[in-house]
């Protein structure tokens, strides 16, 4: 299950397009400013934002910056800033799309649909020359050797890699398997399937889960 942002001051607008994209199927969590962003952005993972541009406490572009130099998380702009310059700003910033108001909301969940996909299918394959991910197959290589996975390490492996470089507190790990139907309510016994995993997929030479003591795991960058 996809997982969205929507940062959007019109209060009426933004639960329009909360439940329009809940309605489809997504997980959506919104927010009013850049603070409860920001707030919800530390606490979970977000497959995509939509941002709009002028916030009581900011704007989308700084927003983006600042969400930019925690995750690559695919951006799509909402605002009634129209000038030419607002929608190329938007696009430097590495926005997949700027739709401005007003907007067809049949429109913006079909531009959702797509961005998503995109995404989906930029991710399928994971090769670092050591160690080979195919999500398409299912498959995952050590070397020559093919390891064999749990569902259960498999969900964690994806997950990890999907949010690479950022810490994934227990809580969000937690919420994230139960969303895949695996039920791991307590940290000895995730401890314990990322322990199996790491001896599955790691050697001395080549180590890629971090366990920050505390708060959770991370994919190294």
């Amino acid at each position: 299950m996809y997982t969205i942002l929507v940062l959007e001051d019109d209060r009426e607008l933004n639960e329009s397009i909360s439940y329009a994209l809940k309605k489809e199927g997504y997980r959506v969590f919104s927010a009013c400013s850049c603070r409860e962003a920001k707030a919800l952005w530390e606490s979970r993972t977000f497959h995509l934002a939509v941002l709009d541009v002028n916030l009581p406490d900011g704007d989308g572009f700084h927003f983006c910056r600042w969400l930019r130099s925690r995750q690559n998380t695919p951006v799509l702009f909402l605002s009634a800033r129209d000038l030419e310059e607002d929608v190329l700003n938007g696009y430097e910033l590495g926005a997949e799309d700027y739709v401005t108001k007003p907007f067809s909301l049949k429109i913006l969940l079909k531009k959702i649909h797509v961005i998503l996909s995109r995404k989906d299918s930029d991710n399928h394959i994971y090769d670092d020359g050591f160690l080979k991910v195919d999500f398409n197959q299912g498959t995952v290589r050590r070397g020559t050797k093919e390891c064999l996975l749990t569902p259960t390490e498999y969900r964690i492996l994806k997950k990890l890699m999907e949010n690479k470089g950022k810490l994934l507190t227990y809580t969000v790990l937690f919420d994230a398997l139960w969303d895949e139907g695996i039920q791991i309510a307590d940290k000895h016994t995730l401890a314990v399937n990322i322990n199996r995993l790491r001896k599955k997929i790691e050697t001395e030479e080549h180590s890629y889960i971090a366990n920050v003591y505390g708060m959770g795991y991370l994919w190294k960058p």
